[in-house]
């Protein structure tokens, strides 16, 4: 145990902020030439820079392929872990900018659209309670995509589904799971009958979300067991406000979280059509990464967040 601590101390004494940088100026701009213009140095200083890395390191980084740089195993572990460092910083730097102009932080939430608007909604409400000059934003997207962001250090937490098996690096805690309904507009023609086919509805165009997210997963899925192909008119988008806005004015078919469906059905904005999805979407809960700390506000609210319902 004592070897690895001081091995650890020993590379972070070694390594400086400026090789980190140049070594994700090279991740973002691909070669070592575009890199060094980017940090304001001769592609000779930057050459000599990395070499002192990867001497810090103990490792090859890279690899020649062509005339260009391309990661190796080594490079690929350095490289995850200084995009973490970099979101560190960023998140770091939010925190201090608004404390600077008299507030008390910003926390940074992506959510997925099927989590429960309820509970979300009473979470923050009570979040502000203890951090009334907290700022909050709030992105709604798909797990991917959110998952992405905050690796990347725009989002302080996630609210969504793990894609695949949970990763070193992340830390997922269930919430619940969230059926999925298919919704038309009103005045559909599928509107009024007892039971409706799959096949009833490749007569009419479809919206579902961009590949990658795990609704879309679950309808391929669906569209697979029936041997079917997606429609030529299909429009794909995370957002539920643009699917509800076209529901409600063509002939459209969209797949939305169960809650959504049944508060618009509820208002007299949109049908739910009897038709049950094979697949189920996996639990969605709160996703964080291991090797980042949590703030004192996300660690809040997340508390509150999987707290026991205060109801009854």
């Amino acid at each position: 145990m004592e070897q690895t601590t001081d091995t650890t101390s020993q590379l972070l004494n070694r390594l400086r902020m400026r090789q980190v940088a140049l070594l994700l100026a090279i991740d973002e701009h691909r070669t070592l030439h575009a890199a060094s213009q980017r940090m304001g140095m001769t592609q000779p200083a930057a050459t000599k820079m990395l070499h002192e890395l990867e001497d810090a390191l103990g490792q090859r980084l890279f690899d020649r392929v062509g005339r260009g740089l391309q990661l190796n195993a080594a490079g690929q572990a350095v490289m995850g872990t200084f995009r973490g460092m970099r979101g560190t910083m960023e998140a770091l730097n939010r925190e201090l900018q608004a404390l600077r102009l008299g507030g008390a932080g910003k926390l940074c939430i992506g959510s997925i659209m099927a989590a429960s608007p309820e509970q979300l909604t009473d979470t923050l409400i009570r979040l502000k309670e203890d951090y009334p000059l907290l700022s909050i934003e709030i992105s709604v997207d798909t797990s991917d995509r959110l998952v992405d962001q905050m690796r990347e250090g725009a989002l302080d937490l996630v609210i969504g589904r793990m894609l695949g098996p949970v990763r070193d690096n992340l830390l997922f805690r269930p919430i619940g799971e969230e059926p999925l309904s298919i919704v038309v507009a009103t005045d559909h023609p599928l509107v009024g009958r007892k039971r409706v086919l799959f096949e009833d509805m490749l007569q009419f165009p479809w919206i579902l979300q961009p590949h990658g997210s795990p609704m879309r997963e679950v309808l391929d899925q669906e569209f697979r067991d029936h041997h079917a192909g997606f429609h030529s008119g299909l429009i794909e988008t995370s957002s539920i406000l643009t699917t509800t806005n076209l529901i409600f004015k063509t002939q459209m078919i969209a797949v939305i979280p169960e809650s959504s469906a049944s508060r618009y059905q509820a208002h007299g904005l949109l049908k739910i059509l009897p038709y049950t999805i094979s697949h189920r979407l996996a639990a969605y809960g709160s996703i964080v990464r291991s090797d980042r700390p949590v703030g004192k506000a996300a660690a809040r609210f997340l508390e509150l967040l999987h707290a026991p319902s205060q109801e009854g």
